[in-house]
């Protein structure tokens, strides 16, 4: 399997998770809230996916999770979740791409 389809797969994956875990929360308009999520989690997947650095795969994928989540973090005011589930997401989806070397 190519890195940018294992990308999709895991954004895919990482958006759906995100998304469900917003789902007890209360928005004032919960479908654009979920769908933001989705998209915001999804995108670094797919980046993640089709980078190629010479970095450790983890520390790619740690990079672009945090890189891409600031301005969800910076916008909602929530820094901690938002970053956190970014890094630990990016974090894991580049180890298991790109390799934990």
């Amino acid at each position: 399997m190519s890195a940018a389809l294992a990308g999709v797969i895991a954004g895919l994956i990482f958006g759906t998770v995100s998304a469900g875990l917003m789902l007890p929360l209360e928005f004032a308009d919960k479908r654009v809230a979920l769908t933001a999520a989705f998209v915001d989690r999804f995108a670094i997947g797919l980046v993640i996916g089709c980078v190629q650095l010479p970095w450790p795969g983890w520390l790619v994928g740690l990079v672009f999770g945090l890189l891409m989540s600031i301005p969800s973090a910076l916008i909602t005011k929530a820094h901690v979740p938002i970053l956190s589930l970014g890094a630990v997401g990016g974090l894991v989806i580049g180890g298991i791409i790109h390799g934990w070397g």
